[in-house]
């Protein structure tokens, strides 16, 4: 098994025959018919996906988001026989904590562009795809659990000399950030967490007294469920059959992506570009498309349904958790604190399920107010 300390530099170069395949590839797109009388409740209406396509071929400016994640510093190193990409951007505080910021499905380091400027004060900041994701490239092998993920990335923070760090994740990321805690509770000062899951138990208590919020929470999960979970019984159970679409049609995967974030932000935006800037949106799914990385992901949501480890009791969470709940999140304290050390619950009003993206005004204040009392 390959691993290598080194720390390459990296930079996005990607080639422009790559770019063409993409246009003439939307170009050339078959498109389905659309039944009268439906809209989102569907899948993706395709006058919608049309209009948006046809920008992503001709209006987008990939080269332009390119060069803004350029802008910062990244680097590569190979872990566990996998590679590990990663922004490393330093604050001139010496004296600042380093965290970790996480992103999940289906984000990349995208996510996280308008939330850098406003944490390089008080943080260090190391920002990696996640194995599998984006520029980290596809896990080549199965077994790539979060248990095996949160391994990597402790081993990301253990060479970058980081002994004492935060983390904060969104969705995936919501699931690492407490597996990297388990595994250096010595060196995690803290875990920041929003676009949180939490379950109730089988007990009937655990619904009684529930807060009206609350319970508009748990309505949310509950249609989740019954009704918003296709994409996790798919990814999760024929990954690879999905793939094939996934890697193959650019805009199958312009839908794929394009869906959650048009379910997930906030529920005042009625189309995902009125809640997260259209470029950066499709800066983040060219990410995928460019780096053939649909796969690798679906991948990951096969393990995580299918890790005995993920899903077995464990004793409590001791390093302390902070929750960013937002409009479109599920997690219920009480639930929440079952499993976790909750010292801070903040619940906001605007923003979704990508918060860094929509809101990360709020999100920053959060992370900076968790955190100072954490360290001072």
């Amino acid at each position: 098994m390959t691993n290598s300390m080194d720390l390459r530099p990296f930079r996005i170069e990607i080639p422009d025959a790559d770019v063409a395949d993409l246009r003439a590839r939307v170009a050339a797109t078959r498109w389905p018919a659309q039944l009268t009388d439906t809209g989102w409740e569907r899948g993706v209406p395709v006058g919608y996906l049309k209009e948006l396509a046809e920008y992503w071929r001709d209006g987008f400016d990939w080269r332009a988001g390119e060069a803004e994640l350029n802008a910062h510093p990244q680097f590569v190193t190979t872990v566990d026989g996998q590679d590990l990409h990663f922004l490393h951007v330093r604050s001139a505080n010496e004296d600042a904590t380093p965290l970790l910021l996480l992103h999940g499905w289906p984000g990349s380091v995208v996510e996280f562009l308008d939330l850098i400027p406003l944490l390089t004060d008080e943080f260090h900041l190391v920002v990696p795809s996640l194995p599998g994701y984006g520029f980290s490239g596809s896990v080549t092998a199965a077994g790539w659990t979060d248990g095996r993920s949160a391994s990597a990335l402790v081993e990301l923070m253990d060479r970058l000399r980081y002994d004492r760090y935060g983390v904060q994740g969104g969705d995936v990321g919501g699931f690492l950030g407490p597996e990297i805690g388990r595994l250096a509770p010595d060196r995690v000062v803290g875990v920041h967490a929003n676009a949180f899951v939490t379950f109730p138990s089988d007990d009937p208590s655990d619904l009684a007294g529930l807060t009206e919020d609350e319970q508009r929470r748990l309505a949310l999960f509950q249609q989740f469920q019954e009704d918003g979970s296709g994409y996790l019984r798919l990814q999760g159970t024929r990954p690879q059959t999905l793939a094939y679409g996934l890697t193959d049609s650019p805009v199958a995967q312009l839908a794929w992506i394009v869906e959650k974030f048009q379910e997930w932000s906030d529920p005042a935006a009625e189309l995902p570009e009125d809640a997260v800037d259209r470029d950066r949106l499709l800066t983040d799914v060219s990410i995928y498309w460019f780096t053939g990385t649909a796969a690798s992901t679906a991948h990951s949501y096969y393990e995580r349904l299918h890790d005995a480890a993920f899903w077995a009791p464990r004793e409590r969470f001791t390093v302390p958790t902070a929750v960013a709940n937002f409009a479109t999140d599920i997690a219920i304290r009480r639930f929440a604190e079952r499993d976790h050390t909750i010292v801070r619950w903040t619940t906001f009003d605007r923003g979704g399920h990508f918060a860094a993206m929509e809101a990360p005004d709020l999100l920053a204040a959060d992370v900076r107010g968790f955190f100072a009392d954490l360290t001072h």
